[in-house]
Order: structure tokens, then sequence, then C-alpha cells
């Protein structure tokens, strides 16, 4: 089985910084690809990044790829979301995922259908 577990959340000021880890455990060695995504209170959940764990290849949302970084380490099991020049619209529950499945474009993995596993999530508030 594969757990996830999301931190680094808290209350930062717009134009602020901070940096989400999210540590995997379990059968690691399945992975294809790790996620961040995001929920805002009354919307859908929406991706965020995307890296491929083995290449580190990374895909991002169009309107965030000039703010927010995903990283990973294979050794720590942990993948990072750095984000920067926070907006009040960043504000969120940040969850991380985790794909097994090969094969699929960056088009399907920016889809929530694209992951099998889920962290419970990690609470971003952006003040302005």
């Amino acid at each position: 089985q594969v757990q996830l577990v999301e931190s680094g959340g808290g209350l930062v000021q717009a134009g602020g910084s901070l940096r989400l880890s999210c540590v995997a455990s379990g059968r690691t060695f399945s992975f294809y690809t790790l996620a961040w995504f995001r929920r805002a209170p009354g919307k859908e959940r929406e991706h965020v990044a995307g890296i491929t764990w083995s290449t580190g290849m990374t895909d991002y949302a169009d309107s965030l790829k000039d703010r927010f970084t995903i990283s990973k380490d294979n050794a720590k099991n942990t993948v990072y979301l750095q984000m920067n020049s926070l907006k009040p619209e960043d504000t969120a529950l940040y969850y991380c995922a985790a794909s097994t499945k090969f094969g699929l474009s960056w088009f399907a993995l920016r889809l929530v259908s694209g992951y099998e596993y889920w962290g419970q999530g990690t609470q971003v508030t952006v003040s302005s």
C-alpha cells in the first residue's frame, strides 16, 4: 500500500513563500508520476504541477509555472512544491498524489483520474 503525507502549509501574507513537502511510504518503487493538486473553497480540485519519479520531467498548470516549482528527492521519498509570490487566490487545500500508471500523457496526468493515491492535504492560506 502507499501512504502520502503532506506538510508545510500555513498562513502567509501575499507576496510570501511556502514550501510544501510530501513524504511517500510503501510501494514507492511503483510510482511513475507524483503531483500536487489544490482545491479552493467552492471549487473543483485542480492540477498544480507534476513530476516523473524516475526522470524528473515536470509539468505545470499554465497559470502557475512562473511562481511554483516542483522537485523531488528520491532518497527521501519526498516531493516538494516551492511556492513564491503567493496571492490570496492561492488559498486552498493542497494535495499530493501518486500515479503508478505507465504511459499517460501530461494531459491525462493533469486530471484527478490519473492518480490512484492521495494524501490528506495541507492547508495554505494567503492573506491580503
